[in-house]
């Protein structure tokens, strides 16, 4: 992907603020914003895989869980892994709030422990009670963060810009 490409994606990306606009200050934006993006590109990383970590998660839900950990972290072939048959895509517009945070929980504790750092929680209220949430989950449904399209660096340019 080029430079100019990498700059569409981030220009489609931050338009989301646009969304955000008398409702959040400025200076939030990126906290919501950069999670989201985030959240996207684990979920086109793990997109390959996804079929085969929630049956195994369903295969070896009675094991302890350092040992469930670690077959699912081997299946997902990642760093990190997503038990939960959601995807952005497939949230509910009518229960958008509690099927996104099922959804984020459903990450293994390390990836979990990003959104706690960006307090996404809070955010997703916020969003939720300014009837935002939906929107902004659906405009990031639509980008294709996969690492076909978008290599780790070129994801470090579009997160700087």
């Amino acid at each position: 992907m080029t430079n100019e490409n990498h700059s569409q994606t981030a220009a489609f990306i931050w338009s989301v603020a646009d969304l955000l606009r008398g409702d959040f200050k400025q200076s939030q934006y990126g906290r919501i914003i950069l999670p989201f993006t985030l959240l996207r590109r684990m979920e086109c990383v793990l997109e390959s895989t996804k079929e085969r970590v929630t049956a195994a998660a369903q295969a070896h839900v009675d094991k302890p869980e350092a040992v469930r950990e670690m077959l699912l972290l081997r299946e997902a072939g990642q760093q990190f892994f997503n038990v939960s048959p959601l995807s952005l895509a497939t949230l509910s517009d009518t229960q958008t709030m509690d099927d996104l945070t099922s959804y984020v929980q459903s990450f293994s504790k390390e990836a979990r422990e990003i959104f706690e750092h960006f307090h996404f929680e809070d955010f997703v209220e916020q969003l939720n009670a300014n009837n935002l949430l939906y929107q902004v989950v659906q405009r990031f449904a639509g980008i294709d963060l996969s690492p076909k399209a978008i290599s780790n660096f070129g994801m470090g340019i579009i997160l700087k810009s």
